[in-house]
């Protein structure tokens, strides 16, 4: 079935809407809304009820390297260094030593259980070797886990980095298919080349990015957004341009950003976590828009084979190995193991041999979806279940409140009126270095009220309406605003 542009955006529309209803039904069954996105778009395809035809890998690909930006872009900027800092060395193992555990473990097992040869066995390991970032962040953030210790941070760090890697074992093993004489020594530096250069460039736009992003005067609030976007899509495209991995850059230029003073920060993040959605939406309705149902029925048998070994030996022996030099308990180690879970970037990953036309891409295309969707299905309805058994949910009398709420958890106010003498007077917001537990929320001057932003410039007068976790932030308020005295404060 054809169809115009106003026809495709109406079907577009309708598409999303049911994918958002059929999301918000989904928690009360505890089905992961990923999975209702993947087969709400097989159902609209062209083996569906509205036989819509799309078959092209090209524009699938394109449309999950955008989406992969701003999922990736999203989840860095949300990131807190404070939170991950203690658990950046498991983490970042998990996202590098034990996605190649992975891969050649599963690639091993596919090579002996089928006729792929060891190379299209690797392949098919690399490709579904990463956790998937979004499906990790909504199904923790959903279903609303509690995890005692620093298990969440764990997980989340681990699914938010581990796709460079695994993209440059698919870029890999793809490449030493297609030019035969291309071995792995000869590969090897080219890989510290594109990890180097992806984390010092995605450094040095993140610092070049927040220079500009502070100084820059734009007239529209609106427009600050728009500027973010530039800042993602230009770290990724100038890596990858110059040979580096551009998921890796994109992703450390969000989490240095995310972690510095920015103008309009907290909508910002907010803009981006909700556009990050929505391409989460898209990317899973034009993957099940790719797949053919009857070809996924052949594959069944040794799709479910590869999902078990994956599941129950592969995940857990890289999780177990790459953890050995760090003290974290039996208990946690099994829940990491279990939240292996597989979504959309593995099927992005399997249209690269698509496109590179090499003999076996659609059977391992549609075994790489049946293995997500599995994953998604198993994994995903059962991390509750597994949290509870292995005891590593909080009581809910201490349960943790969700990361997105806690703007809202400030618990106490003051008010300080600045003097003329005051070292923040004449000063902007942005530079006073303010403590994050604290958050002005308005200013009177004048007999009116303002509401800041980083831009503002404070006055001699001005009094301040600031909002803290608790009175033992007060102390940061008084040194970030030149204050030795606590005259002119009222603590309520």
């Amino acid at each position: 079935m054809d169809f115009n542009l106003d026809q495709a955006l109406l079907i577009g529309s309708i598409l999303i809407f049911f994918s958002l209803i059929a999301g918000k039904t989904s928690y009360r069954f505890g089905v992961p809304v990923l999975i209702l996105f993947l087969l709400i778009g097989m159902l609209a395809g062209s083996e569906g009820l509205m036989g819509i035809a799309f078959d092209n890998a090209y524009w699938a690909q394109a449309m999950g390297i955008v989406a992969l930006n701003f999922i990736l872009f999203s989840g860095g900027l949300d990131t807190d260094w404070k939170s991950i800092r203690p658990v950046l060395g498991p983490g970042l193992t998990l996202a590098t030593l034990g996605v190649v555990l992975t891969a050649l473990s599963i690639g091993l097992f596919v090579w002996l259980l089928t006729d792929f040869s060891l190379l299209e066995g690797l392949l098919l390991g690399a490709i579904v070797s990463s956790t998937d970032s979004a499906s990790v962040f909504s199904i923790l953030r959903s279903k609303s886990l509690s995890l005692k210790g620093t298990l969440r941070s764990t997980l989340e760090l681990e699914s938010g980095s581990n796709d460079p890697m695994a993209y440059i074992l698919t870029l890999t093993f793809l490449q030493m298919m297609l030019v035969p004489e291309a071995g792995i020594l000869i590969q090897i530096p080219r890989l510290i080349w594109q990890i180097a250069l992806g984390l010092g460039l995605g450094l040095a736009v993140g610092w070049l990015g927040k220079a500009v992003f502070n100084r820059i005067r734009l007239d529209y609030e609106g427009m600050y957004p728009v500027l973010m976007i530039a800042i993602q899509f230009f770290s990724f495209s100038l890596t990858q341009f110059l040979g580096g991995n551009g998921f890796l850059a994109v992703y450390v230029t969000a989490v240095y950003l995310g972690n510095q003073n920015l103008y309009h920060k907290r909508q910002i993040v907010k803009w981006f976590d909700g556009f990050a959605w929505l391409m989460q939406i898209v990317l899973f309705l034009t993957l099940g828009l790719l797949v053919f149902p009857s070809q996924l029925l052949p594959v069944m048998g040794v799709s479910l084979l590869i999902s078990a070994f994956m599941i129950l030996i592969a995940r857990p022996f890289s999780v177990f190995l790459s953890l050995l030099p760090f003290r974290i308990p039996f208990r946690e180690k099994s829940f990491i193991s279990w939240v292996g879970l597989r979504g959309a970037v593995p099927i992005v990953f399997a249209t690269y041999p698509l496109i590179a036309g090499i003999e076996k891409a659609q059977l391992i295309f549609n075994i790489v979806f049946f293995i997500s969707l599995t994953s998604l299905l198993i994994q995903g309805t059962t991390l509750p279940i597994a949290a509870k058994w292995l005891k590593l949910l909080l009581p809910e009398d201490i349960k943790r409140p969700d990361p997105d709420q806690l703007d809202e958890l400030k618990s106490a106010m003051v008010e300080i009126r600045l003097s003329a003498a005051s070292y923040a007077a004449g000063r902007r917001v942005l530079d006073l270095k303010f403590p994050q537990t604290a958050l002005i929320t308005f200013i009177q001057r004048q007999g009116n009220y303002l509401t800041p932003n980083g831009a503002t410039v404070l006055k001699p007068g001005d009094k301040l309406f600031i909002l803290m976790q608790d009175a033992s932030s007060l102390e940061a308020i008084y040194a970030s605003l030149g204050i030795t005295e606590n005259d002119g404060a009222i603590l309520e």
